[in-house]
């Protein structure tokens, strides 16, 4: 893999970091504006819905520019909307932060991705896709935990101020490092609508959605979960959430090199089956240290092991990929936005215990949808294929 694709993953992980440092710094957030935990968890809600709407409007509208280009105005508009979270001081400044850092993501990860794929032979292609989330993966490992130690010592600013640093130091290699890559040709914009209109890019999206939604609605609470099962706070949480995100790269590195070498299909059915297995009974392993440790990597190398294979399998429908690839990074931040009311819901009803039980019911859900896809295309394959006549070897017999 050349030097090019890993600095798609470094702005990568700039944009993810961007995203995921939100959960480690609410209480620097909470105390220093006096607000709810429950309002300044709403940052993660703005940032989610704004990429989510974002992103498709952003592949449409910056459809004909060249993807250095975009890749520039992207991590150009996360700085600056990390760099106004930072000196943001009252609540709805903040909010406005985060919602142009949010374009910024939505605008990087889609061009990234391509251009990825593009400077790579087809036979590597997940590989790539991998490489790129690897920097998401990166984020999380690091974000996270980061936010959480260190925004009680230099206050959320400074986090933001470090995230607007770091995006800023990426724009300034784009242009120097990467080649331009021209837009691929006009498309109207009915015919993009209706590559993301065919059934089967819905389905795929749909499992994005619902995929994201069974990891991150156990995710988001697993502070209070490790709590409840096994009694660990504190430090150890944040040393439990690097053990994760290390498992996560793991998995993503191993998604998309198994998806190049198997197939896109038998590699998602391999991860929903390690995803199921290790949500539904994570609040019986995850009731020792130890044991939460193990569930956690695994369940990291697990869940993050699921996009690589999806995103190649989008692009397999889809060759031109633009737009549906920014339609599945929304189908990504509509499953994270979802998460936190599903396990609120879900919480209230019957307690935190019940949230790996609700996440493994939703990877089957996941799983129904992966083999009606494989059902319909098979069908369609059949359809296809055009019937020899019976008398047509007789006749070239005689």
């Amino acid at each position: 893999m050349s030097a090019r694709t890993y600095l798609l993953a470094a702005g990568a992980f700039a944009v993810g970091t961007s995203a995921y440092v939100v959960s480690g710094v609410l209480p620097a957030v909470s105390s220093e504006l006096g607000v709810s935990l429950t309002a300044a968890g709403q940052l993660a809600t703005a940032f989610a819905l704004a990429y989510a709407v974002g992103a498709p409007l952003i592949a449409t509208l910056a459809g004909r520019w060249d993807r250095r280009t975009v890749l520039l105005v992207a991590l150009v508009a996360a700085a600056v909307g990390n760099g106004l979270s930072a000196v943001a001081t009252t609540y709805p400044l903040l909010i406005v932060g985060r919602i142009i850092a949010a374009i910024g993501a939505a605008a990087y990860t889609p061009a990234a991705t391509l251009v990825a794929t593009a400077l790579l032979p087809p036979a590597q292609r997940a590989r790539a896709v991998a490489i790129v989330f690897g920097g998401l993966t990166l984020a999380l490992a690091i974000g996270v935990p980061a936010g959480d130690l260190l925004g009680s010592s230099i206050g959320y600013g400074g986090v933001f101020a470090a995230v607007a640093v770091v995006s800023a130091l990426v724009a300034a290699a784009v242009p120097i490092c990467l080649p331009r890559m021209a837009a691929p040709p006009p498309v109207p914009l009915r015919e993009r609508f209706a590559v993301a209109a065919d059934r089967r890019v819905l389905t795929v999206l749909a499992m994005t959605v619902v995929g994201v939604l069974a990891a991150m609605v156990v995710f988001i609470y697993v502070t209070p979960l490790l709590n409840a099962t096994a009694g660990i706070h504190g430090a150890t949480i944040a040393l439990l959430l690097v053990v994760y995100g290390v498992g996560a790269m793991v998995g993503n590195t191993w998604g998309g090199r198994a998806a190049d070498r198997f197939g896109t299909v038998p590699t998602l059915y391999a991860v929903l089956a390690g995803i199921a297995v290790t949500v539904v009974t994570l609040s019986l392993t995850a009731s020792t240290l130890v044991g939460a440790a193990m569930a956690l990597v695994l369940w990291g190398i697990f869940s993050w092991a699921f996009n690589p294979p999806l995103q190649s399998l989008l692009l397999e429908l889809a060759p031109t990929g633009g737009l549906v690839l920014s339609l599945n990074a929304s189908a990504i931040y509509l499953g994270t936005a979802l998460a936190g009311v599903v396990g609120g819901v879900v919480i209230g009803m019957g307690g935190l215990l019940v949230l790996p039980l609700v996440g493994g019911g939703l990877v089957l859900v996941v799983i129904a949808l992966l083999l009606t896809l494989q059902l319909g295309r098979r069908r369609v394959a059949e359809a296809e294929k055009v019937p020899v006549p019976a008398c047509a070897g007789l006749a070239a017999a005689d």
